[in-house]
């Protein structure tokens, strides 16, 4: 398999950069990354119902911004409701926001295609001094939230679903695994885009001249993954919390799953290392591997075919969740 043809088409946007970081620096770097995007191709995103609430947590209030169409379920039938989505942006913890394509996007694409709601996250990042606990706990601040108010919204809590995408979904499966410790309410279903789970790169089995050629700025190494964990964790990763580094743990007993993989992604071993944990464990696993995608290729415009395909995904997995426990 090669890479996408559209994702290929965009590449040259980010020729030559090590980092997002750096792109931005650049005065040209705002033009270079939206149009690496496929911000200049012929997309709209679907208008429908927004609003923010803070949710309360133990650091302060949570910011979540709400998509779609409140319609509270009939009286005395506990039966009635649309499925729910509490979503995490990615960023390698430190970076991301509730405008990027992967929360914005993605969030109006899925409340759309499956007719329910999502919640997503301004978890606060780490940086400035902020480190594990701090976003776990933000997003299991918002996870209480989502289930109290699930009805309000016309949810049925027991279809209330809890996903990110590479970082975010380190913290879902995290909060995910604490919330099965506690006894409390588990996600019906958790939604995975291109995860980082573990410590260190787990090795896949295809590797490829494709994956060697793309630019640096697309590349994780064992060096990367380590400086984004501790900066995570605030210390080194060997003395880190289960619930940062949910990948090594035990999965036994956990919610099922969906997970989207990318093919050319140094990160692919550790989503297809955490499908395997969670089958060996009993553990139901929806898995599919985007063929030709590139890691975070859902931060690019939903005008490409791969991206529709990868939303249309995530969306059919949230219609399909029923109540796990």
């Amino acid at each position: 398999m090669s890479l996408d043809h559209e994702l290929a088409g965009v590449m040259e946007h980010v020729a030559g950069v090590e980092t997002f970081a750096e792109l931005l620096s650049i005065p040209s770097g705002p033009d270079r990354l939206e149009a690496f995007s496929g911000g200049r191709l012929d997309y709209s995103v679907p208008e429908m119902p927004i609003h923010a609430v803070l949710a309360p947590g133990p650091n302060g209030p949570v910011p979540i911004r709400v998509y779609g169409t409140a319609v509270p379920g009939k009286p005395g039938d506990p039966d009635s409701g649309v499925p729910g989505l509490v979503w995490l942006h990615g960023g390698g913890f430190a970076g991301g926001d509730l405008d990027m394509r992967e929360a914005d996007q993605l969030a109006r694409e899925v409340a759309q295609r499956s007719g329910g709601l999502v919640f997503s996250v301004d978890y606060r990042l780490a940086r400035e001094g902020v480190h594990f606990p701090v976003p776990h706990e933000d997003v299991l601040a918002a996870w209480f939230w989502a289930v109290r108010c699930a009805r309000d919204y016309g949810i049925d809590p027991d279809r209330l679903c809890l996903g990110g995408a590479s970082a975010g979904a380190n913290l879902a499966v995290g909060a995910a695994m604490y919330l099965k410790d506690i006894g409390e309410l588990q996600p019906a279903k958790m939604l995975l885009a291109y995860p980082l789970l573990h410590a260190a790169l787990p090795p896949f089995e295809e590797h490829s001249d494709v994956l060697s050629s793309l630019p640096r700025i697309l590349r994780f190494t064992a060096d990367d993954c380590a400086a984004m964990m501790e900066n995570y964790v605030g210390g080194p990763v060997g003395m880190a919390s289960s619930y940062a580094v949910p990948g090594e743990s035990d999965p036994a007993g956990m919610a099922p799953a969906a997970i989207l993989a990318c093919e050319y992604d140094d990160l692919r071993g550790s989503a297809e290392l955490y499908a395997a944990s969670l089958r060996g464990a009993g553990v139901a696993v929806e898995f599919r591997l985007e063929q030709g995608a590139t890691h975070g290729y859902l931060n690019h415009s939903a005008a490409m075919g791969i991206v529709q395909r990868g939303l249309a995904f995530l969306a059919a997995e949230l219609v399909s969740a029923t109540r796990f426990q």
